[in-house]
């Protein structure tokens, strides 16, 4: 296999879109890379005064939910997996919420509905953001909540210049956003959305951030913010009430893994859908994809029926498991992996996909990752779920409320069946890849149903290709889309759709034409993607952040 951190592997891949547009940042003390430039430099400027992984993630979380707040925010959900340098041990954090009490299957039934809608007050989950930074701090920060919060509570007041990226998702949301007198008070200027270089505000958010520097999670879940959400949620017909968030509670477990190449590969437990990249990588670990070859459309094929595979498993299995027994040990063995690898016809494509046996989308997420001088790490990602969540904002509290249950199903024999209290399965999944019991690269992809697919494109990319981590982010990539989803809505019967970014090699697409894949061309397909490597010998950073989204990772 090629170096890790040689660039040249790159000239024997797709030309990434653009030609590649930067080079790996290097640093020795410390890194920070997310999506907004300056969300980066606040979390990096934490490092600089002294705070730890931790510190910077939360800091950089908090001005994320601001600069982007179409993606993420306070009225959504966080999962992280952090590595403490001190005790030598990896720790998995699930701070989503769970469903309201009021929210029962009668309830839809009793308003005609076969689904949970995907905007609206019906979709509202409770909201697990802040509890997280709050478990996060109290367990491994180093800083006070009104120290980390403070640059972004200076931005809001103040505003900040929206970048290019941010613009155009802020654009193809306002038709939402005129749909909802709290959306347009927050988020529209004049009436119009901001475009790049235009300054945002948003003071009422910076009050509310205040309220939480000043009182921590409490002020959220019991305190003010979570009193006028309650009497909002009520003016506009929403099941969530102060009760709800009283009793929220994040969760702390122990990351999954599994070998690949010589590496630890670790993602999160369900609800979310981290397993899924488990899966596939325990079938393709079986063939030999470096002497295939990025440019041969074998290797495509192999990605794409493999994720097809997975992914009716994860219509079908993955759920809170709080409310059911999981198959995940199964679903996890080499015995399963071999038997549905048999499955694929690497000649064509497959239209109908069962989910097996194991013996019991339009997502806007924001990732971020951190290292510090101590050598503590911090995988972490947020999100609304869809673009600006439900659509309803509250105009006193200068935040989004998520649209995540949405994802669950009203059908009674459904595993994912709605429950009050339970929680939504869940798209956003980081990532952390160990070596000899040590990180070696913490990351993530952003995009709903193409984290799986990213993650192992990303993997693959890396550790069979021998990509850099910033060329295996740049390259283009392919989304299967038309599995089944965990609310119940099954499978389009024409084996679903291939985005292939342009860049692709002609040959290649062709190729896969033939196979009886049904093909669209698109300038990026979803996702975002940034990863810091910690060279296993220097112990040097070596941080990536692609060029489909606007951030940067920085270090000193």
């Amino acid at each position: 296999m090629m170096s890790l951190l040689d660039s040249s592997a790159a000239e024997r891949f797709l030309t990434p879109p653009g030609n590649a547009g930067r080079s790996v940042t290097i640093a020795k003390n410390g890194m920070v890379a997310t999506s907004h430039p300056l969300a980066a430099q606040i979390g990096l400027d934490i490092l600089k005064q002294g705070g730890n992984a931790t510190d910077a993630a939360v800091a950089a979380s908090a001005a994320m939910g601001l600069m982007e707040p179409m993606s993420c925010g306070i009225g959504g959900d966080l999962f992280a997996i952090v590595w403490d340098a001190k005790t030598k041990t990896l720790h998995g954090l699930h701070a989503n919420g769970g469903m309201p009490m009021l929210a029962t299957r009668e309830f839809f039934k009793q308003k005609n509905l076969k689904e949970i809608p995907e905007t609206g007050p019906y979709s509202w989950s409770v909201p697990g953001c802040v509890d997280g930074w709050d478990q996060l701090l109290s367990k491994f920060g180093s800083k006070s909540f009104a120290e980390l919060l403070g640059p972004s509570i200076e931005y809001a007041d103040d505003g900040f210049p929206v970048p290019e990226v941010i613009a155009g998702y802020w654009k193809s949301g306002m038709q939402k956003l005129l749909k909802d007198p709290g959306s347009s008070a927050t988020y529209l200027i004049g009436g119009k959305v901001p475009k790049t270089g235009d300054i945002f505000k948003n003071p009422v958010l910076a009050a509310t951030y205040r309220a939480i520097a000043k009182n921590g999670g409490k002020a959220f879940y019991t305190g003010t913010i979570a009193k006028e959400l309650d009497q909002f949620a009520k003016s506009q017909g929403a099941l969530l009430r102060l009760e709800d968030l009283q009793q929220h509670k994040s969760m702390w477990m122990k990351p999954l893994h599994v070998n690949y190449r010589g590496y630890d590969v670790y993602e999160l437990t369900p609800p979310g859908q981290g397993i899924a990249v488990l899966q596939m990588l325990n079938m393709l670990k079986h063939e030999d994809l470096a002497k295939i070859g990025p440019n041969s459309a074998d290797y495509w094929q192999l990605l794409v029926e493999t994720k097809k595979l997975v992914f009716e498993d994860r219509a079908k299995f993955y759920a809170d498991p709080g409310f059911a027994k999981l198959p995940i040990d199964e679903l996890l063995s080499d015995a399963y992996a071999m038997k549905r690898r048999k499955l694929i016809d690497l000649k064509r494509a497959a239209t109908a996909i069962p989910p097996g046996d194991p013996k019991l989308g339009m997502a806007d997420t924001i990732y971020l990752c951190t290292a510090d001088r101590w050598g503590n790490c911090v995988s972490l990602i947020q999100s609304n779920y869809f673009g600006f969540g439900s659509g309803l904002t509250d105009p006193q509290l200068g935040f989004a409320m998520q649209n995540r249950g949405t994802l669950l199903s009203l059908d009674e024999n459904h595993l994912n069946r709605l429950e009050p209290k339970k929680k939504p399965f869940h798209t956003i999944i980081p990532a952390m890849v160990m070596k000899d019991g040590k990180p070696i690269f913490v990351f993530g992809v952003m995009g709903g149903d193409m984290q799986p697919q990213g993650h192992v494109q990303i993997l693959i990319n890396i550790l069979d290709f021998g990509m850099n981590i910033q060329v295996a982010g740049e390259a283009p990539r392919m989304e299967h889309i038309g599995s089944s989803k965990p609310n119940g809505s099954k499978q389009d019967q024409k084996g679903g759709t291939l985005l292939i970014e342009r860049g692709m090699p002609l040959h290649i697409i062709e190729d896969l034409k033939k196979r009886g894949h049904q093909i669209r061309i698109v300038d990026r397909n979803g996702g975002g993607y940034q990863g810091i490597w910690i060279d296993p010998k220097t112990g040097i950073y070596h941080g990536a952040s692609e060029a489909r989204k606007d951030g940067m990772a920085v270090g000193y």
